[in-house]
């Protein structure tokens, strides 16, 4: 039976929701009942503090993991008959309400037993927890981090199978077993222990009454109260919320749809032709047709209009378009502002509209899917229905009709074959599957790669025997109303007047594919947009907009406001003027202009100062750096064949201000492959490398690293120590020649998670060789057994190919890497049936005869859940009955024959690892405590120079103890040299950076511990040809004694899987025993009754199980590596120097969540994880405090681990929900476990509203992903193993995560600042033309006088000064890909919006100004007033001004603003500035004569144009500019240092560049490979050519040697009978010359 249910005493069970996962992992409260008596370790007799009526009757410490999630396992010794294991109960907690809609499954269990009742939990009862007066391994004051995850697990399992004074004793004298009280009053020794993972269980724990979270206010007085005041002031706006909320509804006419009375009733009736009707609404249950357009036909443009101008800009252009269409207004034209606003808004609408279409295709091709659905009318097989040889002869026999999915109703019985979708939400009816089980996959919903079981519940599985009877068969499902929960499920189903339950099991989503199931029958219980899979998606996805959008949109304010106010400053000028002077001219008198068409005249006038170019041009820039993302050779994919696919130009810069990563695990972080990695047999541990023979790529060395190989990550050293000045940088030839050597055979694999750790591990070639030369030692023996149990314990199918090899179906990829690993080990399985399993062993070797042995498979007790590990019992050939089992280390070790032993060598070993771990942190502690004084001293430092500077400026990033002050780099002495060279500075501080910390293990010899072979090196290791491993002397592989020693077996084997978890690895215990005839028979019939059982199956199932599973003997440990995608570990460490914070949100369950997130470094070894889970009732406490712990600085590394129904209690409390986010925006990760589509979404969505100007990016590759991908400011697909579903609803599409770092850090960074710069270029650009128009009107009496002739004025932004801006957006590159990869602390200056900001727009107009004024009264002063000119006109003045311009803005933003330069620079200025005096030459030409303001007619070419003054002029305007310019940018350059002014000197080294770009070799080898193969094939391509040409010129050479000779030939013919004296002919050797050369003599 399904756990969770329980036998309250009236004999009647409540089905409460199943919980997704079961390890518990409690983090520390911040509060206990310190202030309570506590009961003396060895007095029993006491009662309880809180429980007077439990009184203990045996001493022991309780973990707080030993409460099981549905309560305490409630022991019975009773009538039974089951021994120390009777039925397991669980009671509603007071006070739970049902879910509205929620069926009410009452289920009568009166057949069943009782179980055991509560008085008899007094052998069970644990003490509370008592204070020693020596320090534990988990003492604040010792500084040790904590027991591990697998440490208290195994704790809490070896605890529950103590029986009564069987428990160990926890003297207070043990420093290992004591564990530290923690309360309230010494919140610090909370805060200093380290990985709050582990808890004492409080009273109520120990009462087995877990606190459940309610909604009343949280149990921190203050903080509650603080938010309530905060809650009353806010008040009035929530309560307007509301009111829009309502009004909206009712504008809309939306109805909330009630709550089903009793649930959704479904009766099961093939022949129903009419549609069931949905008792919430009187109608027909929704179609199954979905939709996820955004649009529809008739809404689509006003919706698009109202999108498109309810933007700031488009707004803005469109009242000025208005008013430039008034006639007589507009001085620059009338159509100038609407047709290229309306040109630009059409675009938008049509894209839009494009993506938009995209979707509805999606939609469509998803709705025309058919699927078979049985018609109860005849019994013949319809067209197109499957054939036998389809399906199973009794399915084929009903009679299905294929339609539609979008036709599929409520109440239909679908038909599922293999590999094939669910259509809809289906309750499972039958399965042909073996035992009535249907295997399905769910990576869809949850991105779980495991395979899922369904089985039917016991009373339909009796009353549908085969396919036909479900056309007979009377039953009715009653189900919750639609909702969420993928994790939960809530129903019953009544057949034959019994009621049963339904639960998850029973239950297949919309989405999940059946699989290793021939065919499923299922009823429609959910269609179309209420299937779990809709209710998670994001159904309004939000328009996407550029973060800096805001920014600019502030900015066009302000130009908007300064627009007018200089319009309104104009036009009160031109009344006073013309009260002054215009009335006294008597030429102008009845000219007065009124003061609105003045004003409004102005307002077109300068309303280019927020030109619609920014947009128009915008667009342009942003499609070419599309261009640049997609043909980037560094992130194309060559096994997929994929590049980097963006999908949208609109959010390119927002790559370059991420400061969220939220990702996926399953095919986003890993690779969705297991493989088998090591094993430990009889006390030695084993290396398997089958898969790892490829040969790894040469990675670019710097040439002046220090001697010797450098460790990946230093030992512990004080911080001062450490602080000393580094060697000086020697030539390391030794580096130079390893690379040319292969690697070790120890070295051919390298944890992710500790990439530092030697890997010393024989390998398994050598012990099979071992096994067959010494096959009868008793290492031998045990090795055999071992892999045998590798072959025999699984549930795994084998199917042989057509090629011959074999293929195997399983349950998890888990299963599957242990039988491949069994089979390259010499032990497959060819056959497999019910009853036995056929293996072919290999003893000899490979070259060998095999042998074929058959095992009987006598029982299989599966894995589940709850259980955490498999049993079979199968009999041996020789006809012995043996039980293997394997599961969690946790779990079998407390099952193990010398438990006791096991569970100290686990605190021993735990005990050194908090050790280790405390030091570490205290390490890391000191580092950045030290950082922060060093940069508080240089912030008194101002007078430094610019190579003083980048000492500073490296102190950005993480913190490092190692090099000799924060400005260590380029020190100038007086004497001008420098201290130390740049290149070693810069190697050190880069070293620091690429490495982590680690204290080294610590081992201490004790009587109890022999030191590993793996440990040792003692052995002799040669290189053979192969790469494996070879031995001098066979005996010194392994040590016999050890293997003959179950304590040093049990011992060493911790050991290794101690170390195989810490490098993160899966680890999984093997264990056997073997049973007599009679105690199999005795425990075989109690196991068939449990498996009969028509109540409470699963959990009688477990128990009896659980009888059998007792004293094993230790076969051993295996590690299991989830493959992660190629450079994921690496990735991550640059994103996190980057400031970048990392969350990963799974679907999968808790400790492969945290499993992963060590492999992939979320997780360090220091790390402080929280573990938050509402079943401790004490999420408030954990969570306040961490919040503490990481505010004072106590804390290295804070992680915080969270699931799915965690986060739901969370939410639903709104205090607690603002402490959990203020805790997660603090911690440097975050994993949540367990969660569903709609929590991912509603995690990016919280820290995208609460986080302030903070970027969020989301990446995955699934179905499941998208409404997280869609509601992140940036979405990232991965077209992986689970389809293009998120790649398709992605902004931009990549095939690795490890792309993600140039993507972010050198593209997403050159965006951002191409971006920034294109956008405070244009408004400086127009500032600078403008206010030359403005001072002018000072001269013309304020009269609205155009400075520039009307053509000219309206072409500046599209032919002139377009280009410069659009190249500086296209091609500026401020810092070189290396640079930004090796330093990834760069990327923070788009975090901090340091591109493009107020004040960076105020020093940018400052500059605008000012240069403005320089040209304007430089043009007036030296040539408008000039005496000898031949033409200083308006067009003269306003030429001048407008070439000065020009210049200045080509020269400026493509030579002193551009870093690169390249021809893009020199073709853009030529562009530009040659293209505007092109433009003079054809209006000097072309012009109209007759305009009798502007005399432009022949003007450059005969007036002006021909003036030296003018020409002076112009080039001491453009002199004075770029000397102003170039002092100013000097100057700040000197005082005010920036980072990129740092790295931009440190890149004219050629050493450090050369260091940059080892540092970044990772990233850039395929361009530079791509590259150097580019020169490779253009020389081949030369060499060809060559040869080709040089066999023609033989070809021909022989040619003309041919006709030489033939023609001498005739010749000879025709002298012999020519007459005497005539010539013998030409000489043959000037013939010869002709084609050969000169003929030499030799």
């Amino acid at each position: 039976m399904p756990e969770g249910d329980e036998t309250p005493d009236d004999g009647i069970r409540k089905r409460r929701p199943s919980h997704p996962d079961d390890d518990v992992v409690v983090p520390a409260p911040l509060t206990s009942a310190a202030s309570e008596p506590h009961p003396n370790v060895h007095e029993t007799s006491q009662p309880h503090p809180l429980d007077p009526e439990r009184t203990p009757s045996s001493a022991r410490v309780r973990f707080s993991t030993d409460i099981e999630r549905h309560g305490p396992a409630q022991t019975s010794a009773g009538a039974s008959g089951r021994g120390v294991f009777g039925h397991l109960g669980r009671s509603l907690r007071p006070g739970q309400e049902q879910r509205p809609g929620t069926p009410d499954n009452n289920v009568n269990t009166s057949g069943a037993s009782a179980g055991s009742s509560r008085g008899t939990t007094s052998a069970r009862s644990p003490l509370s927890p008592i204070r020693s007066e020596q320090n534990s391994p988990l003492s604040p004051t010792s500084r040790r981090r904590g027991y591990s995850l697998r440490s208290s697990l195994f704790k809490k399992n070896y605890d529950e199978q103590q029986t009564q004074g069987g428990g160990i004793e926890l003297a207070g004298t043990s420093s290992t077993a004591a564990i530290p009280q923690l309360d309230a009053s010494n919140d610090s020794a909370t805060v200093k222990s380290g990985t709050a993972q582990v808890t004492v269980s409080s009273d109520e724990w120990a009462k087995g009454k877990p606190k459940e979270l309610g909604k009343g206010p949280i149990a921190l007085p203050n903080y509650d109260t603080w938010l309530q005041a905060n809650e009353k002031r806010r008040g009035m706006m929530k309560t307007v919320k509301e009111f829009s909320i309502q009004a909206r509804k009712f504008v809309l006419r939306i109805k909330d749809i009630p709550p089903s009375k009793d649930g959704r009733h479904i009766k099961l009736d093939p022949s129903r032709q009419d549609a069931l009707v949905d008792e919430r609404t009187n109608q027909p249950y929704t179609t199954n047709w979905i939709r996820s357009t955004r649009y529809s036909a008739w809404n689509f443009l006003p919706r698009q209009l109202v999108a498109q101008f309810s933007k700031l800009a488009n707004f803005y252009f469109l009242c000025v378009s208005i008013l430039q269409l008034i006639p007589g207004l507009s001085t620059t034209g009338t159509y100038t502002t609407i047709v290229p606003l309306m040109f630009f808004v059409t675009l938008s609408i049509a894209k839009e509209g494009y993506d938009d279409l995209r979707r509805y295709r999606l939609d469509k091709a998803e709705n025309n899917r058919e699927a078979r659905v049985l018609r109860g009318s005849g019994l013949s097989v319809s067209e197109g229905a499957p054939t036998e040889q389809s399906c199973s002869s009794t399915v084929a026999s009903l009679h299905f009709e294929n339609i539609k999915w979008q036709d599929i109703r409520v109440g239909d019985v679908i038909l599922l074959q293999r590999d094939e979708a669910a259509p809809a939400d289906l309750a499972l009816l039958h399965t042909t599957g073996g035992n009535g089980v249907a295997y399905v996959e769910t990576m869809a919903l949850d991105g779980e790669t495991n395979l899922k079981s369904k089985q039917t519940t016991a009373s339909i599985a009796k009353a549908i025997e085969s396919p036909e009877d479900v056309l007979h068969c009377d039953a009715e499902f009653v189900v919750e109303d639609p909702n969420q929960d993928l994790y939960n499920f809530e129903g019953r189903v009544l057949v034959d007047e019994k009621t049963a339950p339904l639960t998850v099991s029973e239950i297949i989503y919309r989405g999940s594919i059946l699989r290793n199931t021939p065919d499923a029958l299922g009823l429609v219980i959910y269609s179309g947009e209420e299937c779990r899979i809709r209710m998670n998606a994001n159904k309004n996805p939000r328009i996407k907009a550029p973060a800096l959008q805001t920014v600019v949109n502030r900015i066009v304010i302000i130009m908007v406001i300064f627009v007018l106010l200089l319009s309104i400053f104009n036009t009160v000028a031109y009344r006073i003027w013309s009260n002054r002077t215009e009335d006294q001219l008597w030429y102008m008198l009845g000219s007065s202009v009124s003061f609105f068409p003045n004003l409004t005249s102005f307002i077109i006038m300068f309303n280019t100062l927020i030109p619609l170019s920014l947009y128009v041009s915008l667009e342009i820039v942003k499609l070419a750096q599309m261009w640049f993302l997609f043909g980037d050779v560094d992130m194309y994919d060559e096994a997929s064949d994929t590049p980097c696919e963006p999908r949208t130009s609109t959010i390119n810069e927002e790559l370059g201000q991420v400061s969220y990563i939220f990702s996926d695990k399953t095919g986003t972080l890993t690779d969705n492959s297991m493989k088998f990695r090591k094993m430990s047999i009889a006390g030695t541990a084993w290396l398997h490398d089958t898969d790892l023979h490829e040969i790894r790529k040469k990675k670019l060395k710097h040439k002046t690293r220090k001697k010797g190989k450098q460790p990946a990550r230093k030992s512990l050293r004080s911080a001062k120590d450490v602080a000393s000045p580094s060697e000086p940088a020697t030539p390391a030839m030794e580096l130079e020649k390893a690379l040319e050597q292969p690697e070790a055979s120890g070295a051919k694999w390298q944890s992710s998670a500790r990439p530092g750790k030697s890997q010393q591990e024989l390998l398994t070639a050598d012990m099979l060789r071992y096994i067959q030369r010494k096959p009868h030692t008793p290492f031998s023996q045990k090795a055999r057994l071992f892999l045998l149990s590798l072959a025999l314990c699984h549930t795994c199918l084998p199917e042989v190919q057509e090629d011959g090899t074999t293929r195997f179906m399983a349950s998890s990829p888990d299963e599957l890497a242990l039988v491949q690993a069994a089979q390259d080990m010499g032990f497959l399985v060819i056959n497999r049936d019910v009853s036995s399993i056929s293996l072919k062993i290999l003893p000899s070797g490979s070259e060998g005869e095999p042998v074929t042995e058959t095992y009987e498979i006598l029982d299989v007790i599966e894995f589940s859940s709850k259980r955490k590990r498999m049993s079979i019992i199968v009999r041996f050939p020789d006809g012995r009955i043996c039980l293997l089992c394997k599961g969690a280390d946790s779990i079998v070790m407390q099952r193990l024959r010398l438990a006791a032993l096991a569970n100290k060598s686990m605190i021993e070993i735990e005990s050194k690892a908090s050790k280790r771990k405390s030091m570490e942190a205290h390490y890391v502690m000191a580092r950045k405590s030290e950082q922060t004084e060093r940069r508080s001293s240089v912030v008194t430092r101002r007078s430094l120079t610019l190579s003083q500077a980048a000492r500073a400026s490296l102190s950005m990033g993480r913190p490092s103890l190692t090099r000799p002050s924060i400005g260590g780099i380029g020190r100038v002495s007086s004497g001008g040299r420098s201290s130390q060279p740049v290149r070693s500075e810069i190697d050190q501080w880069l070293r620091d950076r690429e490495t982590d910390y680690e204290v080294h293990s610590l081992h201490e010899t004790t009587p109890m511990q022999t030191p590993r072979p793996s440990g040792l090196h003692r052995f002799s290791v040669a290189l053979s040809e192969t790469g494996s491993s070879v031995m001098e002397n066979m005996e010194d592989m392994v040590d016999e004694q050890v293997a003959s020693d179950d304590a040093a077996i049990i011992e060493r084997c911790f050991e290794h899987i101690n170390d195989f978890a810490t490098e993160g690895l899966r680890t999984l215990l093997y264990g056997y025993r073997f049973l007599s005839e009679d105690e199999y028979a005795i425990w075989k019939k109690g196991y068939l009754d449990a498996t009969t059982s028509l109540v409470d199956r699963a959990r009688l199932i477990e128990e009896t199980g659980d009888i059998i599973e007792q004293n094993l003997e230790l076969c051993g440990g295996t590690a299991i590596e989830d493959k992660l995608q190629q450079g994921v570990p690496e990735a991550i460490d640059k994103l996190r120097r980057a400031k970048i914070k990392m969350w990963m949100i799974t679907g999968d369950k808790r400790e492969t969540a945290i499993n992963i997130g060590q492999s992939c470094r979320l997780i360090k070894d220091y790390s402080t994880v929280t573990v938050l889970d509402h079943e401790s009732g004490e999420v408030e406490q954990s969570i306040g405090a961490a919040i503490l712990a990481i505010e004072r600085g106590t804390v290295a590394h804070s992680v915080v681990v969270v699931d799915g129904q965690t986060l739901a209690k969370i939410n639903e409390i709104e205090p607690l929900k603002v402490l959990f986010y203020d805790l997660a925006i603090l911690a440097d990760s975050v994993i949540c476990c367990r969660a569903s589509p709609s929590q991912k979404a509603s995690l990016v969505k919280n820290i995208r509203k609460r986080v302030k100007k903070s970027i969020t990016l989301a990446i995955g590759d699934g179905a499941n992903d998208i409404a997280m991908i869609q509601e992140a400011h940036v979405g990232i697909g991965i077209t992986g193993k689970e389809g293009l579903q998120a790649a398709r609803t992605s902004d931009y599409s990549i095939a690795q995560f490890r792309f993600l770092v140039k993507l972010l850090l050198v593209h997403g960074r050159w965006n951002y600042i191409r971006t920034c710069k294109y956008t405070v270029g244009t408004f400086w650009k127009e500032m600078l033309f403008y206010l030359t128009q403005a001072l002018y009107q000072r001269y013309v009496g304020y009269t609205g006088t155009s400075l520039y002739e009307n053509w000219s004025l309206s072409m500046f932004n599209t032919l002139f000064t377009s280009l410069p801006v659009i190249f500086l957006g296209i091609f500026e590159r401020d810092l070189s890909a290396s640079t930004l990869l090796a330093v990834p602390e760069l990327y923070t200056k788009g975090q901090r919006n340091g591109g493009f900001n107020f004040k960076v727009f105020l020093g940018w107009m400052f500059m605008a100004s000012a240069e403005a004024m320089v040209v304007y009264f430089c043009m007036w002063g030296l040539y408008g007033q000039a005496r000898f000119t031949k033409d200083n006109s308006i067009i003269a003045l306003g030429m001048l001004t407008y070439t000065a311009v020009v210049v200045i803005i080509a020269g400026k933003l493509q030579f002193l603003t551009t870093h690169s330069n390249t021809l893009t620079n020199a073709l853009s200025i030529f562009l530009s500035v040659g293209g505007w005096f092109l433009w003079l030459l054809i209006l000097s030409a072309t012009y109209n004569a007759t305009n009798k303001i502007y005399y432009v007619r022949q003007s450059f070419l005969q007036l002006w144009g021909r003036d030296f003054t003018w020409w002076l002029t112009l080039f001491l305007i453009i002199l004075s500019v770029f000397l102003f310019e170039l002092s100013i940018d000097s100057l700040r350059a000197i005082f005010f240092p920036t980072d990129v002014d740092v790295f931009q000197t440190l890149e004219k080294d050629p050493s450090v560049k050369r260091r940059f770009e080892e540092a970044s070799a990772e990233e850039l080898q395929a361009g530079w490979d791509r590259r150097t193969n580019k020169e490779v094939e253009e020389r081949e391509r030369v060499r060809e050519v060559v040869e080709r040409l040089v066999v023609e010129e033989e070809c021909r050479r022989e040619e003309v040697v041919k006709e030489i000779l033939r023609g001498r030939v005739e010749e000879g013919d025709v002298g012999v009978k020519g007459k005497e004296g005539e010539g013998e002919g030409e000489d043959p050797d000037r013939l010869l010359e002709k084609g050969f050369g000169r003929v030499r003599e030799v």
